[in-house]
């Protein structure tokens, strides 16, 4: 019987979720995804309006919280600010920077260490020379771990209605409803499979040297970092949601290709 690329590929991914699900790394990774809402929701609530002073000019800074649960998801796009040049989206506050967008930088970390540790144990190698193929290898990794980041991202957002619900904050939905916000956690959750991609390279370039595989995954993943708000609105529709899968797939095989040239042309060790 012909050993197809979908049997390979099928065959791969079963050791490879079930090497996933094994994986305390993994589920630490996901617990922490769901408790850093939590915490960042209780903890700037109980901040919200304390008054801090600088003791060089004496200028008084008001820390402000956030007004709603969804602040965390993230932030309803106006169409005209692009327009009227309006960057006050942009401003570097806590409420821009303390939300689910910085999970992205996170995804990095979940790739680098499943991808290094294959190297320094010897998996890969061993896998390499017995029978799978670097293309399997890619395509198999590129989805489960793109499994694993909709997870993290999944988790953060029920994370983010605990902590709601903890600190007190409103639930209202003010410029969306609830279908715009079921589009948007799944256009988030779609988004990290053109993340994946880029950090699977970081990691097969600098193999088993794992502080390598994240440095360079973070240097990249910056450069791409403001456009995970402009695609992921709280108003999303269907429109953001199929951007995104449009992306992921493109940004799969591309630099799945990519990775895969890397591997052929690199040593394995």
């Amino acid at each position: 019987m012909k050993n197809t690329f979908s049997k390979r590929l099928g065959s791969m991914l079963k050791v490879d979720f079930k090497r996933l699900f094994l994986s305390r790394s993994f589920y630490i990774i996901v617990a922490a995804s769901l408790l850093a809402p939590i915490l960042i929701l209780v903890m700037t609530t109980m901040m919200d309006g304390s008054v801090s002073v600088n003791p060089q000019t004496g200028e008084e800074t008001v820390i402000e919280g956030f007004d709603n649960v969804w602040q965390i998801i993230g932030s309803v796009s106006d169409p005209n600010a692009s327009a009227s040049g309006d960057m006050s989206a942009m401003s570097m506050d806590i409420v821009s920077m303390c939300n689910i967008n910085m999970l992205y930088f996170a995804i990095a970390a979940l790739v680098c260490i499943f991808v290094a540790d294959d190297f320094r144990s010897g998996y890969a190698k061993n896998l390499f020379t017995v029978r799978a193929k670097k293309t399997d290898y890619v395509a198999s990794k590129t989805l489960m771990l793109t499994f694993g980041a909709s997870m993290m991202i999944l988790a953060f957002f029920v994370g983010s209605l605990v902590g709601g619900a903890v600190s007190g904050l409103s639930f209202e939905m003010i410029g969306f409803n609830a279908g715009n916000l079921v589009l948007c956690v799944l256009s988030k959750m779609v988004l990290v499979s053109v993340f994946v991609p880029i950090y699977l390279i970081m990691s097969v370039v600098a193999k088993q040297k794992l502080w390598m595989s994240i440095l360079l995954s973070m240097m990249v993943g910056m450069f791409l970092f403001m456009m995970i708000p402009m695609l992921t609105p709280l108003n999303a529709t269907l429109g953001n949601a199929l951007i995104c899968a449009v992306g992921g797939v493109g940004f799969g095989f591309g630099l799945g290709a990519i990775s895969n040239l890397v591997l052929k042309k690199t040593s394995l060790v």
